[in-house]
């Protein structure tokens, strides 16, 4: 009889213990953070009927849903967070509290070819604020902040967040003459930094635009220097539209918002368009200093006017970011910015010498867990040295030998795995 295959499906993280506990090291961090400023968690389901997943699914993505089926339903599994938040807030928006901070930290899943950094099952970590009617543009600068936090609290490096505005760039195509051609300009945009200022002329210049708008274009994202400078330049173009104005306005009061906060990290570029179509308004990616080819975006969100539209008729403004966690552990392991060392979570553990001591061993585990400490017994049969072992490569700090003169006397000593040191700790009670 053939041997079923032990290995995942090509797409499918599987971590080693050591791993999983760097990987779950991220994740706290990221929802203590959410938690810290005000967040308040939800989870939503995998699976939907499929008509709930399409209504705003199109393209590429669409190709990629996994789709299922019970019966005479059609399923299909969720491919990012943002559409069950938006069932969500529609469901529930007579019981929510707007405007609403939730964060969803869980995994979604997409059908595409498995590569470096691109997984079929993914976990994404996400923060939103969503207004109903309306949304200061406050929590633009905000949700930057909680990114400014959360990877100074990672410290994996310097990072940068490069923000930008939607409207400033639609408003600006549209005052060159090029609003036709928005769509194939915002993707040139979006690869800007990857290529040659040579190579961005070319692209734009194979759109069928005019040399002079071309120029033009390239003139506005090598605007460079500081935040302020950057923003007086902006406004000594006097662009005669009123959407880059009302754009460039949001982008003047974000930066000073976050400079209100002591964000330091955050730096307007105008090649940051984001590839999704949702996008209306602030938009902004994070990556790490001199890594940032290497690693790519580290996390990334914006402003979208209407969260809801293929659900309800009524106006769900807001504004997120997302970190997709499962690609950027990938990147950072590749890196060699995590460790791979296991780490056990137990301060104590307790050796009986065998199967007789094991009642007042777990009762010393039971008083010990009471202290405070997290305790493990270990009940295998093996000889001493071996139980010694399984201490040293478990990376246990700290050993209680258990044997009949301990049971006896209650004289029980606890030893110091780093430093051999031995002292008395005291008995856990009668036998």
């Amino acid at each position: 009889m053939n041997k079923v295959t032990t290995q995942p499906l090509s797409g499918f993280m599987e971590l080693t213990p050591a791993l999983q506990q760097e990987f779950d090291k991220i994740k706290d961090v990221i929802r203590a953070e959410h938690v810290a400023r005000g967040f308040l968690p939800i989870d939503t389901p995998l699976i939907y009927r499929k008509e709930v997943i399409l209504a705003r699914a199109g393209g590429e993505t669409e190709k990629q849903i996994y789709e299922l089926e019970r019966g005479n339903n059609k399923l299909a599994l969720r491919f990012d967070l943002t559409v069950p938040l938006a069932r969500y807030v529609v469901d529930k928006q007579n019981s929510l509290n707007f405007p609403f901070k939730v964060s969803q930290i869980g995994k979604v899943y997409r059908g595409e070819r498995a590569q470096a950094g691109r997984y079929r099952e993914f976990y994404q970590c996400d923060a939103d604020i969503i207004g109903r009617g309306d949304l200061d543009i406050s929590y633009d600068a905000e949700c930057v902040a909680l990114v400014d936090s959360i990877y100074k609290k990672l410290d994996f490096g310097d990072f940068t967040v490069r923000i930008s505005n939607r409207k400033l760039i639609g408003g600006f195509v549209e005052s060159i003459g090029a609003s036709s051609k928005l769509t194939d300009i915002l993707a040139v945009l979006d690869r800007a930094s990857k290529i040659t200022p040579e190579e961005f002329v070319a692209q734009i210049g194979a759109l069928g635009l005019e040399s002079e708008a071309v120029s033009k274009l390239q003139n506005l994202i090598a605007l460079k220097g500081s935040n302020s400078d950057i923003i007086g330049a902006l406004k000594a173009l006097k662009v005669a539209n009123s959407e880059y104005q009302v754009g460039l306005a949001e982008l003047e009061r974000v930066m000073q918002l976050l400079e209100q906060q002591g964000v330091s990290t955050a730096q307007i570029d105008l090649t940051i368009v984001r590839g999704l179509d949702y996008y209306t308004g602030t938009v902004y990616e994070t990556t790490l200093n001199g890594r940032e080819r290497e690693i790519g975006s580290i996390a990334s969100g914006g402003r979208y006017e209407n969260l809801a539209s293929n659900y309800s008729s009524e106006s769900y403004p807001g504004v997120g970011i997302s970190i997709g966690l499962t690609r950027l552990f990938s990147a950072l392991l590749g890196a060699g910015l995590v460790g791979t060392t296991a780490k056990t979570s137990i301060d104590v553990l307790v050796l009986p010498f065998s199967a007789e001591q094991f009642a007042y061993s777990y009762k010393l585990a039971v008083k010990l867990r009471a202290d405070g400490r997290n305790v493990d017994v270990l009940t295998e049969d093996m000889k001493f040295a071996k139980k010694m072992a399984y201490a040293n490569k478990s990376g246990v700090q700290h050993v209680v030998v258990v044997g009949s003169s301990e049971v006896k006397t209650g004289n029980l000593k606890i030893k110091d795995m780093q430093t051999g040191e031995e002292y008395p700790l005291d008995a856990c009670g009668d036998s």
